[in-house]
């Protein structure tokens, strides 16, 4: 069997078993460069050098991740979640129903959008913001899955369509640094404004199915036992900070100058950094507690940045195997020209790839190290060569059951015990959100 194609088996198998991703991208590395040839010693050294690509990766997640912790010591995310349960609370009669689900809804994916852009706390804000909503939720028997249905949207489209916060990371530092890498020995070269350009039609079949999740799958009404446990709960999980004047300011202030930095350099690092700089001199936090700060964040993002090292390992020794040449000319003999074939086994294989890791940062390296050297050879031009890789990546991560994109959602709609995490997120994000990126992505790709 072909080494790469074993390697991944290999991945994918333990990584559903729920053995640690990590210690499955290092088994599946070890077993894919031991069979493809390469001496124990020479696996690990081509792991090692790849592992340094992705520090890189790591320090920004480690930054954004600081970055967060400040933001939240401002008291803003709070101020902004009470707002809106105040808002909903008054108004949550039975006269303007329809009128509070949508304005709920809207609510709810306008902030999970800003979580990875604006204000980049990723899953943060959901334990603050959504187990005190629960009760206005029960009031209106609003069926939970469209929630997690704009969760989900909001947690995974913005970053593979916005070059900012989280989706700095993943389309400039991740998707175009790997792209780029791959396709350098082939003559492929990938530019910074490519890359959303490309992503564009995929988050657009995404849109789709947010929206026949929201006006037609899940707009019935949808009764739920009414419990003070949400409340209880939230009430513990998180104590709210106050907010005051300058430092509200002084956040306004960080979050537009970390956002102006990253699209002008391109560098969340620098956007970051900077965005603390701002708030430390606002007051929100004391210069010398900084490091306690770096450490909260680096702690938050700790797991997604070791399994994006170890994933620019494992694709290290994927190369050096040189199984993925092999890949190629099979996949080329299998398929011949029909490039629509091709793309769509590509798609398939990136989801089957990407349901096992759960993160479509940490699939990148594996999926651009394989399709790069097959859309290349089978024609595809450069754009369409962003939309195979970027889609095939994205393809799990909002339909995984090891997702922070559906695990986030589960926690804060579960906290009264009423809301299953595979058929109540899962399913739903899996069938309105993948099935629609393989299509778009397919038309994109064939298109572009």
């Amino acid at each position: 069997m072909n080494a790469v194609i074993l390697a991944v088996l290999v991945m994918v198998v333990l990584s559903l078993l729920r053995v640690s991703v990590v210690f499955a991208l290092v088994v599946g590395a070890l077993v894919g460069g031991l069979v493809g040839g390469l001496s124990l010693d020479q696996t690990l050294d081509a792991f090692n050098s790849g592992v340094g690509g992705g520090a890189q990766v790591a320090l920004a997640y480690a930054t954004l991740g600081a970055f967060a912790v400040a933001i939240s010591r401002s008291g803003l995310p709070d101020m902004l979640a009470n707002r809106l349960i105040t808002l909903l609370g008054k108004e949550a009669t039975e006269t303007h129903q329809a009128r509070v689900k949508m304005l709920l809804l809207g609510a709810v994916l306008l902030v999970a959008i800003s979580s990875q852009n604006a204000i980049p706390v990723h899953i943060a804000f959901i334990p603050v913001l959504i187990p005190p909503l629960l009760t206005v939720m029960n009031r209106l028997q609003l069926d939970r899955r469209a929630v997690a249905c704009a969760l989900t949207f909001g947690l995974t489209a913005p970053y593979m369509l916005l070059p900012v916060g989280f989706g700095a990371i993943f389309l400039n530092d991740i998707l175009l640094a790997n792209l780029n890498s791959a396709g350098q020995p082939l003559g492929l070269e990938i530019t910074r404004s490519m890359v959303p350009m490309g992503m564009a039609i995929p988050v657009g079949g995404m849109a789709v199915g947010l929206i026949v999740a929201l006006f037609f799958s899940y707009r019935g009404r949808r009764e739920y036992a009414s419990k003070d446990l949400a409340m209880n709960q939230a009430q513990h999980v998180h104590t709210p900070a106050r907010p005051h004047a300058l430092g509200l300011v002084m956040s306004g202030v960080a979050i537009v100058a970390a956002l102006g930095l990253q699209l002008y350099s391109g560098s969340m690092i620098l956007g970051g950094l900077v965005g603390i700089g701002l708030l430390s001199l606002g007051g929100i936090f004391k210069w010398r507690e900084a490091d306690g700060l770096f450490t909260s964040g680096m702690r938050m993002m700790a797991l997604i940045g070791f399994i994006m090292i170890s994933a620019a390992g494992f694709a290290e020794v994927m190369k050096a195997t040189g199984d993925i040449d092999a890949l190629v000319a099979g996949a080329f003999e299998i398929f011949g020209d029909n490039r629509g074939v091709a793309a769509l086994v590509m798609l398939l294989v990136g989801l089957f790839i990407t349901l096992g890791i759960g993160s479509s940062f940490s699939t990148i390296p594996i999926i651009a190290a394989i399709f790069v050297p097959l859309a290349v050879q089978f024609g595809f031009s450069p754009l369409a060569t962003v939309v195979l890789v970027g889609t095939a990546a994205a393809l799990g991560d909002a339909g995984s059951p090891a997702s922070d994109s559906t695990l986030g959602p589960t926690s804060g709609l579960n906290v009264d015990g009423q809301h299953d995490h595979i058929w109540d997120s899962v399913v739903p994000t899996f069938l309105h959100y993948n099935l629609p990126l393989i299509a778009f992505g397919w038309l994109a790709a064939m298109t572009l």
